[in-house]
């Protein structure tokens, strides 16, 4: 076994038992402080009743990374015995590993419990017309069984399809808080659960961000007040593991412009950010496949330098 191989293992083995202790979120050990993968993708069997959004919650998985995971399989009708990918690895966002980090195109919550250890959640953001603000923020407060207050704004866009909205809505299964809430000091935005789970991994809320009730659960009995928020919007991430360089990249958000008009430039200036401070050999055809399919999977898109080398023309379309 290489030292590749060791790693992944040891990374996969303390998320499975960190599962089984905790629930279906799953937390890593960074034994590797330079090191900017977690996790492992894994197959797994369709199983008779079950839809794909079944399996996503039942590996922790939001409803669109499953799906662009898994192109062409029903989302609701799977094949009972055929196989399906859960997308379980994750290159690190660029940013200061503490406390809570977002990657809005992600849809995806990281949890540095301490520099060595992180966990991970899916989320659902904020559409387009409530975007989730970018920046730092901080917890203020932590609320167990929260009422909600509809904002004004909530209210005029119920309004405006004939519906009403009551002044507040006390804790219970029809508030949509859920059962907890973390409090941002940002006004009118927090971090909390759901009353419709199935909706996690979209882009459906009014700017806040919602957790699946067992993960906001186990979040909000470990996070304390004053946590650092960071909010990021980082459809390209790049990071090294065991001196190979991945690739991770997912659709960008609506309104981000730059990227979604020349996604190939974004990733490229992504990429040779980092080629400066760590030169390597990129692998052409692996860089172009991933911002192609754009499904959050990361690929190795470099040889380390004493591998037998091979004449690259193009560094995106080898």
């Amino acid at each position: 076994m290489n030292a590749s191989t060791r790693s992944i293992s040891s990374l996969l083995l303390v998320a499975l038992l960190c599962s089984a202790q905790w629930g279906l979120a799953a937390t890593y050990r960074l034994s590797d402080p330079e090191a900017d993968l977690i996790g492992s993708g894994y197959w797994v069997t369709v199983q008779e009743n079950e839809t794909l959004l079944d399996i996503a919650r039942r590996h922790d998985i939001g409803q669109e990374e499953i799906l662009l995971a898994n192109p062409g399989v029903d989302r609701w009708l799977p094949t009972p015995g055929s196989r399906v990918f859960i997308p379980a690895r994750y290159v690190l966002p660029a940013a200061e590993r503490k406390g809570l980090i977002l990657n809005l195109p992600e849809m995806r919550l990281y949890y540095f419990v301490s520099p060595e250890e992180v966990a991970t959640y899916p989320v659902s953001i904020g559409r387009m017309d409530w975007k989730t603000p970018l920046g730092k923020a901080r917890i203020v407060r932590k609320q167990k069984s929260p009422s909600w207050y509809p904002p004004e704004s909530v209210k005029k866009e119920a309004a405006a399809s004939g519906e009403t909205v009551p002044d507040v809505v006390p804790p219970g299964p029809d508030n949509p808080l859920g059962a907890y809430a973390l409090r941002l000091n940002l006004p009118g935005y927090l971090i909390h659960g759901t009353n419709k789970p199935y909706g996690v991994g979209m882009r459906v809320t009014h700017g806040c961000v919602r957790l699946l009730p067992e993960d906001i659960e186990e979040l909000f009995h470990k996070v304390r007040v004053n946590t650092q928020v960071q909010i990021v919007n980082q459809p390209v991430k790049v990071g090294w593991l065991d001196g190979v360089l991945y690739l991770e990249v997912h659709p960008p958000v609506e309104e981000h412009l730059e990227a979604r008009e020349d996604m190939l430039r974004y990733a490229l200036e992504v990429i040779y950010q980092e080629l400066e401070k760590h030169p390597a050999i990129l692998i052409g055809a692996n860089v172009k496949k991933a911002i192609e399919e754009q499904n959050g999977v990361p690929l190795v898109i470099s040889r380390k330098t004493d591998e037998p080398p091979m004449p690259i023309r193009n560094p995106v379309f080898d």
